[in-house]
């Protein structure tokens, strides 16, 4: 990546051209002198400072996440639920000094949530304290077709932009400032909308048919979250980069555990994450996120433990674990832990 950098910064106008096409179909490369403008020097940096703001991220991740700031293309994680692929556009936005939106998806979403919506019940409100005018712009029409044709040719001031409802998308491409556009759980809306974002990721410009095309006033870093329930057409894929997030090493999950409660005594954390991997290893209908580990945690804070024994684990599961059938390999992998079992 950096010779390609290097290349883009010395090439001739035409060879940048062919550089933009060969870096996917419908990608705009940014202008050279803007290509490493700003952000973080490095990943390493990047992952510093997400550290800073409380998000241990691994080194592949991190790389991830900075080439799409640096060439300003959206980033697609993918993952199982609870690996924390959320919370890392809260910190980007934070680490990055960003305004963070956030769009969640679901099954039957549509435009007029996820872009923009004309808000109806104010134009009715403007039409009802014009109806005069109105009147005065009819008088004297010899058909209806003439009355129509004289209120259409004012008509248009009732879908100009003080009726418009901006929705996510809109406001992420309005946004006077930098932003982080998170589009949340993306596998959970339909097809069709997935095919919808294809022209926002390719070129960061929607139309309203009313208003015309929008382009953004600051370019959003773009962050579509998966959790695999459904496979990303191919043509999204290619608009974007990748990052696979998995569930944390022992060593990463105990750094993540101690940077949220630094207090926590290290034997404590270390059994806690440890019975927590142990855990996720089993087939349960679902396994223990990142943030059920930490709350539990702070639960066994709460209650003034210092160490995991097997009454602490059963009566703590509801917080770990959090369906019955669950619980029930929860309880026999308490009682076989070393530590629980009394073990030192």
């Amino acid at each position: 990546m950096k010779s390609i950098a290097k290349f883009a910064l010395s090439a001739s106008p035409n060879q940048q051209s062919s550089l933009t096409s060969a870096l996917g179909v419908g990608y705009l490369l940014p202008p050279v002198t803007e290509l490493f403008a700003s952000g973080p020097a490095s990943a390493a940096v990047l992952a510093q400072t997400l550290a800073e703001y409380g998000y241990i991220i691994d080194s592949e991740t991190a790389m991830a996440v900075w080439l799409g700031l640096r060439l300003e293309r959206p980033l697609l994680v993918e993952g199982p639920a609870g690996v924390g692929k959320t919370e890392l556009a809260r910190a980007v936005a934070r680490a990055t000094d960003r305004s963070f939106i956030r769009l969640s998806c679901y099954e039957g979403l549509d435009e007029s949530k996820a872009l923009y919506d004309w808000d109806y019940a104010k134009q009715m409100l403007t039409t009802q304290l014009v109806r005069e005018r109105i009147s005065v712009e009819t008088a004297g029409a010899a058909s209806l077709s003439e009355a129509i044709d004289r209120v259409s040719s004012a008509g248009a001031s009732f879908f100009d932009r003080r009726f418009l409802v901006a929705r996510p998308l809109l406001q992420a491409l309005e946004s006077e400032t930098p932003c982080v556009l998170l589009i949340d759980e993306v596998d959970r809306a339909d097809p069709e909308f997935e095919a919808f974002l294809l022209e926002l990721l390719a070129d960061f410009t929607i139309t309203i048919p009313e208003l015309g095309p929008v382009t953004p006033k600051q370019r959003p870093f773009v962050l579509l979250t998966t959790n695999g329930t459904r496979d990303m057409t191919e043509a999204l894929r290619r608009r974007c980069l990748f990052a696979y997030v998995d569930y944390p090493s022992p060593e990463r999950e105990l750094a993540i555990l101690r940077s949220r409660l630094p207090d926590i005594d290290q034997q404590l954390a270390t059994s806690i994450v440890e019975f927590t991997r142990r855990l996720r290893a089993l087939a349960l209908r679902k396994a223990p996120s990142v943030g059920e580990t930490i709350d539990w945690a702070r639960a066994l804070l709460v209650l003034g433990r210092s160490r995991l024994d097997e009454a602490t684990v059963v009566e703590t599961l509801g917080v770990l674990v959090k369906f019955q059938e669950d619980q029930e390999q929860a309880r026999s992998a308490a009682a076989s832990f070393d530590e629980v079992a009394g073990a030192s």
